[in-house]
């Protein structure tokens, strides 16, 4: 039975609303996002700051590196780079503002102005409670839920939040409600939807995505996960899509300026998703349209994972996408419903419960394994070989086996969360 015209357009809307542009890893780059919605309310560089941050996010920037910032990494350089750049337009691009000659009045303003870094207590795994003073006048902004989702702004005991939300923020407010996804559909949708209002969006993320995983195999950043696989592949094209989507992790961990097109998110899971596709896409010499169509599984795939699991977790997203991406190779081969589900269970059985542990080099290596197991389960699959029902949080049913992951990262490991936050914070 055909997929509903609003069905469609659910479908249609996730992907706008996911597939935006971000420069750096998200995390430190909400919080410059905020801190320069500070300055810029202010007029002025704020000569005193208080940011509360919840432990997800100071668990993901602790370690990573701030594009456009000379290699500083940290909380601090991430709100000192937004105070900088005070360009609360450009959101998640809100370092690209700023130039080479603005490095060095980061570390300046990072040297000479105090900052009151804590964590908050809120049942939100992503929220930022920041303020910044000049002189008599105080501002205050709030940001929960999602990345450039601003709860309010207040200059000197006023609402000025309207100033920061933009029209099309309504998505960030209300987004459409993504409950609706499973993997039959997104198969269905995958099939007939028609790509002329999804193209540019599929586009950027192809374009952004393999640039920077370029990037990562021509230079060295972080660990060279990416770069070291490159070597081992000898032109073989599962460890060359392993290789390309971990190097696109290890240029941007590592403060690469090139934007990225995220995913839940997150950048890592919109490389993950995305450049394993466009590796097999290309060496299997499919058409223009059959290539995005499996980038829409992919995408989608790892979409209704994480929609169970949560923006931030213990879960590691990179696994969500990985086991995405694997989807998305069998749909270049052919491959339907049927086909897809067991990719997917056959997928999730092998890396489910990898944690994660904030933003950083070992990312890369996290996503390879990812890859890996996202192409295991695939080909597992082609083979006539399957996990089943009762091996471990396997269950009959691959949306059973779905939401089995989504109790496991919400219920089962948010114990784990907080110890690994007691960990990266050495209590």
């Amino acid at each position: 039975m055909p997929l509903t015209k609003e069905l469609m357009r659910t479908y249609t809307d996730i992907l706008k609303e996911e597939l935006i542009p971000a420069m750096g890893c998200t995390e430190p780059i909400a919080i410059a996002y905020a801190a320069s919605i500070i300055s810029h309310a202010l007029g002025k560089e704020p000569t005193k700051l208080t940011v509360g941050l919840s432990g997800n996010i100071i668990k993901n920037v602790k370690s990573v590196i701030v594009p456009m910032t000379g290699g500083m990494h940290g909380i601090d350089s991430a709100i000192c780079a937004g105070v900088i750049s005070a360009s609360p337009d450009k959101r998640l691009e809100v370092l690209s503002a700023l130039s080479s000659a603005d490095v060095e009045k980061i570390r300046i303003y990072k040297e000479s102005t105090p900052i009151e870094i804590y964590e908050l207590e809120t049942e939100n795994a992503f929220e930022i409670l920041i303020e910044g003073t000049y002189k008599d006048s105080v501002v205050s902004a709030n940001l929960a839920k999602r990345h450039t989702n601003v709860i309010f702004v207040k200059k000197d005991g006023a609402f000025v939040t309207d100033k920061y939300v933009r029209e099309d923020d309504t998505v960030e407010k209300e987004s459409t409600d993504r409950s609706s996804l499973n993997v039959k559909d997104i198969v269905e949708f995958a099939d007939t939807v028609d790509l002329k209002e999804l193209t540019p969006y599929l586009e950027r993320q192809l374009y952004f995505n393999m640039e920077i995983a370029k990037k990562g195999i021509e230079e060295e950043w972080g660990a060279s996960i990416g770069k070291t696989l490159y070597k081992m592949a000898g032109g073989d094209l599962r460890m060359l899509a392993r290789a390309y989507a971990a190097a696109g992790s290890d240029a941007r961990m590592s403060g690469c300026e090139l934007p990225v097109c995220i995913i839940s998110g997150s950048g890592n899971q919109g490389i993950t998703a995305s450049v394993p596709v466009l590796i097999y896409g290309e060496k299997m010499g499919v058409d223009k349209d059959t290539l995005l169509r499996a980038l829409i599984v992919s995408d989608l795939i790892t979409i209704h994972q994480k929609t169970g699991i949560g923006c931030l977790s213990a879960y590691c997203g990179a696994i969500s996408a990985g086991c995405g991406c694997g989807c998305g190779i069998a749909y270049l081969n052919g491959g339907k419903y049927y086909e897809i589900a067991h990719t997917l269970v056959n997928s999730i059985a092998i890396l489910s419960g990898t944690i994660c542990d904030g933003a950083k080099s070992s990312c890369a290596a996290k996503i390879a394994m990812a890859v890996e197991a996202g192409i295991l389960g695939y080909e597992m699959m082609k083979s006539g070989h399957q996990f089943y029902g009762g091996d471990g949080i396997i269950t009959k049913g691959v949306e059973n086996t779905i939401k089995n992951v989504s109790r496991l990262a919400q219920k089962g490991m948010s114990e784990t969360d907080k110890e690994i936050i007691k960990i990266m914070l050495g209590k």
